[in-house]
């Protein structure tokens, strides 16, 4: 949590919506007017708010400036450090993960704040007069990292091309490392053997394990890949007559955000299923140069495929899903992921390719629809808040139940994505607080219809050059265990985060980050006013 907050609040856009006001005490701040004190706890703009003007302010954790006062005791000082527990209370109190004090993913947990706070923004832009006033161009804090990407897909049969936009969109670009292009460089290379050594002096396991030197991957190797052209298998095409060809597919970002954040994919399934941690350097520039990867969509000389083929009036989805293969379906599963999610896996990879199936799970498993249960082939897309529930369906559970009101099994149904038995089995896990989980549903869908009222502003896009400002790094060998760390860029130096050490690093070890933030070169000096 800790390296996260770091790396967000570093952003000048978000300090600027929710740290310090100029020429304003920390009491003052906006967010902390617009709600009353009693339900300040529960709030999490209030809260979120506090933390950021806590940092930013400089009224509360001081320097450690006397030398004499730098012991042990200085790390528990209050005066030295920042607790937001209210904060990490409120922020994890709903997700089965987050509310614990064990080690979870930072990937995870950034994308799961963003939701959270989008959902919080986007409700408040109606009532709270400081977001309020500026509705006609408000943008939520995830529009600073938002970007889509196009896919264009050449058919085999007949050479035609079809471009498609990202349904949604992404604030983690997230990317696999392939360690078959991973060289050692000379200057890594083990050293030589310590002939000093006595002969009964052997090397421990841990000895051997230190000193095996450590591959190093160029970041150009892991866009070359993302970019690469890929095979797609059974799509049907309705402009020939629903005939079934292969596609090949290549994806090029649309937009190009303020912010890009990457995550690097450094874990991956061992010989016993269990995730294990790639060690692995990343020779990465600290500025990039992206253009080449911006779609430029229909060419002159394609023959593009008949838009009446992608109505829905065709006979047949011009994407129908592939045929699933069970064998990779059955191997998915047995790593932990449930039905449903695997499907969508298989059936964004083609149907049989396990190895792309893990990639796409590692990059989606924390989609609000992961886990639902796939559309019927030519169903109609369920409604975004939910109301497409079947009353013949709602009065047969309440009849078979017996213990439940039609109102607890439409909100249950709601949840579930209209399916039945998984309706049952959310009814009876939530009876504790069934009408706080109801309570729960109807918020969301009231904020979903006030988003979808809201007006749908263009991603921010420019020009693809970026400079990195900041990494967040695992230390550690596992992933349930380990420590995190943030540095990020403060003018020409670096400055390391480790909880409540910081301190200026002169070496930041940015070859060995999880995650990294650029910021795109034409923003830089001058935050966009509409947060």
């Amino acid at each position: 949590m800790n390296s996260i907050l770091q790396m967000l609040f570093s952003v000048p856009e978000v300090s600027q919506r929710y740290g310090m006001k100029t020429g304003e005490g920390v009491d003052k701040h906006p967010l902390f007017q617009s709600v009353p004190v009693s339900q300040a706890p529960t709030d999490l703009l209030c809260q979120t708010a506090k933390v950021a003007c806590a940092l930013t302010s400089g009224a509360f954790a001081k320097p450690i400036e006397d030398d004499k006062e730098k012991d042990s005791s200085s790390t528990i000082d209050p005066k030295y450090r920042l607790a937001p527990r209210m904060f990490k209370h409120l922020i994890g109190k709903d997700h089965v993960e987050f509310r614990t004090g064990q080690q979870q993913d930072a990937a995870q947990f950034l994308q799961y704040m963003l939701e959270q706070v989008d959902r919080a923004e986007l409700k408040g832009s109606t009532s709270i007069p400081y977001l309020k006033d500026r509705a006609e161009t408000f943008h939520t804090t995830s529009h600073l990292f938002s970007f889509q990407t196009t896919d264009r897909l050449v058919c085999t049969g007949d050479n035609s091309v079809k471009y498609k936009e990202s349904s949604g969109k992404e604030t983690v670009w997230s990317l696999p490392i392939p360690m078959d292009l991973a060289v050692v460089k000379e200057e890594d290379a083990a050293p030589a053997p310590d002939t000093k050594r006595a002969k009964t002096d052997s090397p421990t396991n841990k000895d051997k394990e230190d000193a095996k030197p450590v591959p190093t991957v160029p970041f150009s190797a892991l866009l070359e890949q993302w970019a690469a052209d890929s095979t797609v298998e059974g799509i049907r095409w309705p402009h020939m007559e629903n005939a079934v060809h292969k596609a090949q597919q290549t994806t090029r970002l649309t937009n190009f955000p303020p912010y890009l954040i990457f995550q690097l994919q450094r874990y991956q399934l061992g010989p016993d299923w269990q995730p294990v941690k790639l060690e692995v350097k990343l020779d990465i520039p600290q500025k990039l140069d992206l253009n080449h990867l911006r779609s430029s969509g229909p060419q002159e000389g394609e023959t593009l495929v008949p838009v009446e083929a992608e109505g829905d009036g065709g006979s047949a989805k011009p994407n129908a899903a592939p045929e699933i293969n069970e064998g990779a379906l059955c191997q998915l599963m047995d790593m932990g992921f449930s039905m449903n999610g695997c499907k969508r896996a298989l059936t964004a990879v083609g149907g049989s390719d396990v190895e792309a199936a893990m990639n796409w799970v590692f990059g989606h498993n924390l989609d609000p629809d992961f886990n639902d249960p796939l559309p019927e082939p030519g169903a109609a897309a369920a409604p975004a808040d939910g109301s497409g529930v079947d009353e013949g369906v709602v009065m047969s559970l309440v009849a078979s139940l017996g213990c439940f009101t039609p109102d607890q099994v439409r909100a249950a149904l709601k949840e579930t994505s209209g399916a039945a038995d998984r309706a049952a089995d959310w009814l009876f896990s939530h009876m504790d607080d069934l009408d706080g989980a109801i309570a729960a549903i109807n918020s969301r869908a009231s904020v979903n219809a006030e988003a979808s009222a809201a007006p749908k502003l263009p991603l921010e896009d420019g020009n693809g050059e970026y400079t990195m400002i900041g990494t967040v790094s695992h230390i550690g060998k596992h992933t349930g265990s380990g420590h995190y760390v943030a540095h990020m860029k403060r003018g020409d130096k670096w400055v390391i985060f480790n909880d409540e050490k910081v301190a200026y690093c002169e070496a930041p070890p940015l070859e060995h980050a999880y995650m990294y933030l650029f910021q795109r070169n034409d923003t830089v000096g001058s935050p966009n006013p509409n947060y």
